[in-house]
């Protein structure tokens, strides 16, 4: 097994007033040549947005995007006619393919919404855009792995992805241990760590750090304190 491990307070740090985000790949004016993705995770970002601020209308082509509410509530309109609020609980996704423009704003005018935002290089370019968001109910993550995103090709539960990668949700109490199985071989874990503390491969990390583990079929995951992770599987090339 090879691990990585990228500590909380060494991403990038951006601060424009009305958004805060930190970068845990090279993004925008944040460049760190040892930090351009994990195989095709090419952005995680930790966004804070104030009250009645947001994102303009933007385009994106060939990038798988997904969006993870995790307080407030995150306006979303595109092109494809779209309209919707992302709320905590749920996740979004949208497939870029040939082109889409779209516009990301906290629905709130008082309240801040922070909110995951992450890219995902495609498996196929070029796909007529499409969008979905579903919620996830956390009581079947108690203590357990919940899929939230899994490939287009399968009837696995989650949004669906233009990619052969897998994203879980896990709410552990302290003291439990879960085991992760990869679902295909050659993949890479980035395991993020929302909230808590756990120890896994030798390493114990905290509030929002992360390991990439690689050359491995499983891990496991020892909680030692009430814990939240976010566990992404994806093509290392």
């Amino acid at each position: 097994m090879k691990t990585i491990v990228h500590q909380a307070n060494q991403r990038g740090m951006a601060n424009h007033g009305w958004l805060k985000s930190a970068h845990s790949f090279s993004f925008a004016n944040f460049y760190d040549p040892s930090k351009m993705g994990f195989g095709l995770l090419r952005v995680l970002n930790d966004d804070f947005v104030e009250g009645g601020m947001g994102f303009g209308t933007h385009p994106h082509d060939n990038m798988e995007i997904i969006s993870i509410a995790m307080e407030g509530e995150l306006e979303h309109q595109d092109s494809m006619g779209n309209k919707a609020v992302i709320k905590p609980g749920e996740v979004q996704i949208m497939s870029a393919g040939t082109g889409i423009k779209h516009s990301e704003k906290n629905k709130s005018s008082k309240e801040a919404v922070k909110f995951l935002q992450i890219w995902v290089m495609p498996k196929k370019r070029n796909i007529t855009p499409r969008y979905d968001q579903q919620f996830f109910d956390p009581k079947e993550r108690q203590n357990a792995l919940q899929v939230v995103v899994s490939p287009d090709n399968t009837v696995e539960k989650g949004v669906k992805i233009n990619q052969d990668a897998w994203f879980s949700l896990a709410d552990l109490e302290k003291g439990n241990s879960i085991n992760y199985d990869f679902k295909k071989k050659g993949n890479g874990v980035y395991l993020f760590v929302l909230e808590g503390e756990v120890e896994l491969a030798g390493n114990k990390l905290n509030k929002r750090d992360a390991i990439g583990l690689t050359e491995t079929d499983s891990f496991e995951i020892k909680s030692t304190g009430n814990s939240k992770l976010l566990i992404m599987e994806v093509p290392m090339a």
